[in-house]
């Protein structure tokens, strides 16, 4: 059987899930908060294996309190439930470890589905948030990532790595101590670095050595 704590502020929409919910005998509601701050006491006092949390609630809201959850009650797994799909919901959410983002606008058996996943240690976001947590990805930092790697393809060996010292914040004089090479050849090095990346100061060079991963 998988314990559930059920929170969000309107009772219709706890009524409807937990309905949705007792259509599969392996789940149960043991809990139902109307606020963050009650679901975070609830979740201390009956030790739920799912906690479903709506974000936008009183007291406290979803977010801290899945953040408080997770601080106090770590055996219990955090998906969030709610009719905001915002980037920067979802964004938070997974930052404080939330193991699943599911819409209220979606199919009940995603909610269904995502219960049984995150019981099972496993992750699940609603089709509709995996969508743009992909777009987000593939046009966002992976793409960056992608393309300052087929950048940096055209610099030596050497190259490379006074550009990963550009972009770790050291100066000219600092690079040429750390590579034991005198000051005036870090900079034929760096004016070379800007040409083959074509960009016009050391800041946008240290920016593509962070997306290309030279920078720890």
């Amino acid at each position: 059987m998988i314990r559930i704590l059920l929170a969000d502020d309107e009772a219709m929409i706890r009524a409807g899930v937990r309905a949705i919910l007792a259509t599969d005998p392996s789940l149960e509601v043991v809990a139902e908060a109307g606020d963050g701050r009650q679901a975070v006491d609830l979740a201390i006092s009956h030790h739920p294996d799912v906690a479903l949390l709506d974000i936008r609630m009183p007291r406290l809201d979803g977010l801290g309190a899945a953040a408080e959850i997770r601080r106090v009650a770590q055996g219990t797994a955090v998906v969030m439930l709610t009719t905001f799909g915002e980037d920067d919901y979802i964004a938070k959410a997974l930052d404080i470890g939330a193991a699943g983002f599911l819409l209220k606008s979606g199919d009940p058996r995603e909610l269904i589905a995502g219960i049984h996943a995150v019981a099972e240690g496993a992750a699940y976001l609603s089709p509709k948030v995996a969508q743009r947590v992909i777009a987000q990805l593939s046009g966002g930092r992976m793409a960056k990532g992608a393309r300052a790697r087929d950048r940096i393809e055209a610099l030596t060996d050497r190259e490379r790595e006074v550009l990963a010292l550009v972009g770790a914040g050291l100066s000219n004089a600092e690079i040429a101590a750390r590579l034991h090479i005198v000051e005036g050849t870090v900079k034929a090095y760096v004016s070379a670095i800007l040409t083959r990346l074509d960009v016009r100061n050391r800041v946008q060079a240290a920016i593509i050595a962070h997306e290309a991963g030279l920078v720890a």
